[in-house]
């Protein structure tokens, strides 16, 4: 009986029908449909795969061929819904293995090469490597430079050194150079390694605007949101230490009508911050952040604190949105943006380190914390490592050294013998480089003459409408 069964299971086609429109191979997990070509207009063939992916989430693999024009197409995308924030990667590719991360690519995101100054559009989906997606902006350009050449001359001339440039990335030649990934839904993508150091990799979570949910078809009527919302008191002529304001808003999840709560508070012995939280009642998006008051301080802050004891673990820590944070001794490091603005203890950042990192490496419903079945042993080990080491930091059980390094001075950490110097927090100040300078956007920062700028500019526009 046993052995009839296996042979009539091995005559069976790979395709099983579970109905009349899809087919499905059990084996491989494809399905496949008849659909419309776009190009001829006969009946063509769609395969779909589902797909998880390391580190990311789950997509959707989507292959169109036809049979009567041979017309082809690919596509990527996400098997869930739209995240609550958009996403912004980037990377310096420095070497061949940078060249060969993964990348994903939905049809919403903007893909840059910073170094050159040009990007391929929305509206191109695709699963690549860095490499796959430099080629494709290659064989675009490319592929119409004898055409440029006969009808824009002046065009093509300029394309030249930037096809040029393009040939040098895929051949090796131009290390380093930086690309970026923008995709407000957030399911776009670049992979991580486990030894990026430094600002090699960096991944910003930001909340979409009103236009940039209008574009992705989520926004809400603006006029409805704004009927809505509340108004402040006007007799608060000024914002009170400790009294909470509701300002109307717009939830970045949902685009539905929400409020922010904002309260002011006076750190002893630092300066006055002012704290940011929303939780929006339709699809409980929730945020918060933190904001430093006063001037742009001439220099930088680094600030160094020796952790020993279960008391440091306790000690309050504000981390702004412009902070940098290292420790050797835990193999981390978090860039700027990284997080935003966080106002809690040192075992609480530690904890949100933590979590947001398992989020990203592992599966929300992977219990055993094994990445699956595509994540390298190697890789499994380097993590499972770092988290036993960070889950032994957080319960006191070790000893460890991190610094903030903030270029606009608004970070902090409790000084435990204030007014007296603490030991255990070395705190210095250093003068700002200019790459710091210019992600800032303080290069681009005017305070003075400014009025004499914008009536120089008035005159010469009256002076261009007269003639």
């Amino acid at each position: 009986m046993s052995g009839d069964a296996q042979t009539n299971n091995a005559a069976e086609p790979a395709f099983q029908k579970p109905g009349d429109l899809v087919e499905r191979n059990e084996d491989t997990g494809v399905m496949q449909l008849e659909s419309l070509c776009m190009n001829c207009h006969e009946n063509g063939m769609t395969k779909l795969l589902l797909l998880r992916v390391p580190f990311f989430r789950d997509i959707i693999l989507e292959s169109f061929e036809c049979e009567h024009c041979n017309f082809r197409n690919n596509s990527v995308k996400s098997a869930g819904q739209i995240q609550e924030q958009g996403s912004m990667y980037t990377l310096n590719v420095e070497n061949d293995q940078d060249l060969q991360r993964q990348v994903i690519r939905s049809d919403t995101s903007i893909f840059k090469l910073e170094s050159l100054g040009i990007e391929m559009p929305k509206g191109d989906s695709q699963m690549t490597t860095v490499e796959g997606v430099i080629a494709r902006i290659h064989d675009n350009l490319a592929s119409e430079q004898p055409l440029r050449k006969a009808q824009a001359p002046e065009l093509h001339d300029a394309l030249v050194p930037i096809i040029e440039k393009l040939e040098k990335m895929m051949n090796r030649e131009a290390f380093p150079f930086v690309i970026s990934l923008d995709d407000p839904t957030g399911n776009s993508w670049i992979a991580p390694n486990p030894l990026d150091k430094g600002a090699k990799y960096k991944r910003r979570d930001y909340p979409r605007t009103h236009e940039q949910n209008e574009e992705l078809g989520i926004a809400g009527d603006a006029e409805a949101v704004a009927a809505e919302t509340a108004e402040i008191d006007a007799n608060d002529s000024e914002i009170v230490d400790g009294k909470v304001y509701s300002l109307p808003s717009e939830c970045p999840g949902c685009a539905k009508s929400c409020f922010v709560n904002m309260k002011k508070v006076n750190i002893p012995y630092f300066k006055e911050v002012f704290l940011w939280g929303t939780v929006c009642e339709h699809c409980g998006y929730r945020t918060s952040d933190v904001k430093t008051g006063g001037e742009v301080p001439e220099k930088g802050k680094k600030i160094t604190l020796r952790v020993e004891n279960e008391l440091d673990l306790s000690r309050d820590i504000l981390k702004s949105d412009t902070c940098a944070l290292h420790s050797d001794e835990l193999e981390v490091t978090v860039e700027p943006g990284t997080l935003g603005g966080r106002f809690t203890t040192v075992e609480g950042l530690l904890t949100e380190i933590r979590d947001q990192l398992k989020g990203q490496i592992y599966d929300v419903d992977d219990t055993t914390q094994t990445g699956g079945d595509s994540m390298e042993s190697s890789d499994k080990d380097k993590w499972a490592r770092f988290f036993s080491r960070l889950d032994s930091a957080i319960e006191g059980k070790m000893k460890f050294v991190i610094t903030l390094q903030d270029p606009l001075a608004n970070s902090y950490v409790q000084d435990l013998c204030a007014p007296a110097a603490d030991p255990q927090i070395t705190i210095e100040e250093y003068t700002r480089s200019d790459e710091e300078e210019d992600d800032l956007g303080l290069k681009d920062m005017k305070t003075e003459g400014y009025e004499q700028d914008a009536k120089n500019e008035k005159d010469e526009g009256n002076g261009e409408q007269k003639s």
